[in-house]
């Protein structure tokens, strides 16, 4: 008897046979008389391991368990399946069709020297993330903030300073990274203010709109009490606004790496996620290239999943969504 669309048997049986498939071809690309002249078999399987795969997510997208886990499990299997089908997909086209190292390594070769260069990654995660990204992400986040509430207070720097903020908010990094490396130095620091830079105006913005999603009645019952403006703010209006703030901190939390690794082309010390980029990328070694960019893309994934957990810990949410 064929199981039904949709449920846990099915979707877990076309999963297995899919991981199963894929593995298969991923070794079998590799033979000696396979790799570099793949022929029409190799393609067929590896379309149906595309359409295997595809039947896959369709069946688990459709999984609506009743217990959270299980939910929260099934709603991620279908990302998960995604990328290693790109992966696994990625490696068949490379090692079958014979691609150049230097156009596009496998990710075989990717995870093979990610796992060899592990002291070079580290210090270049050290040099870029913890060194310039984290501190300019803090300093333009809390500068940001300060402004907004600076611009909230006084009427006439929010009419003048917010157009402002929108049009520096368009500046192209690469015209402002070469000035800040004048101005700071080649180390962490012009990187660092770099970093600020970017992350200043998203929340200058963000923050300005969620000063101002405070009701009236609300700011009118407050001033009944005869709350200051002081106090309003941190016990209403910050409040309130921490669905903009957040929102500002999980954009700038992606900005940061980006602007520090940026940054990095203009001039830096022999270190970093940048430096390290431009010049394994002048030397073809694409391999190192694109294990510099998984790690900068674990590192910014996993920054960013960190503030949407603290979101989660810190902002009530409906109880309509909570009882979903």
């Amino acid at each position: 008897m064929r199981a039904a669309r949709g449920t846990p048997g099915r979707a877990l049986a076309l999963t297995g046979a899919a991981g199963a498939a894929g593995l298969a071809l991923c070794l079998l690309v590799h033979r000696p008389g396979t790799a570099g002249q793949a022929g029409a078999g190799l393609w067929a399987a590896t379309l149906g391991l595309w359409l295997l795969a595809t039947l896959a997510a369709i069946d688990l997208a459709a999984l609506a368990p009743r217990r959270h886990v299980a939910r929260r499990a099934a709603g991620l299997a279908v990302p998960v399946l995604f990328g290693l089908l790109v992966l696994a997909l990625w490696e068949i086209v490379t090692v079958g069709a014979g691609v150049p190292a230097v156009l596009m390594p496998p990710p075989s070769a990717v995870a093979v020297r990610f796992a060899t260069a592990g002291p070079t990654l580290a210090a270049d995660f050290v040099q870029t993330f913890v060194k310039a990204a984290l501190p300019g992400y803090a300093l333009g986040n809390l500068a940001g903030l300060a402004t907004a509430i600076l611009a909230d207070r006084v009427p006439f720097i929010r009419r003048g300073l917010l157009p402002v903020g929108h049009f520096a908010s368009a500046l192209p990094i690469v015209g402002v990274a070469p000035i800040m490396v004048m101005w700071f130095g080649f180390d962490w620091p012009s990187k660092a203010a770099v970093v600020a830079l970017m992350t200043f105006f998203p929340m200058l913005v963000q923050a300005s709109a969620g000063l101002a999603a405070t009701g009236r009645l609300e700011r009118d019952l407050m001033r009944s009490y005869a709350a200051g403006y002081g106090q309003t703010l941190v016990l209403l209006r910050l409040p309130t606004a921490l669905p903009f703030l957040f929102t500002a901190l999980k954009v700038n939390a992606t900005l940061a790496l980006i602007g520090a690794i940026v940054a990095e082309f203009f001039g830096t010390p022999i270190v970093g996620m940048g430096f390290r980029i431009s010049i394994e990328a002048a030397r073809l070694a694409l391999d190192m290239v694109w294990a510099e960019i998984a790690l900068a893309g674990l590192a910014g994934s996993a920054f960013y999943g960190l503030v949407a957990l603290i979101e989660r810990a810190t902002t009530p949410r409906p109880t309509a969504a909570r009882a979903a």
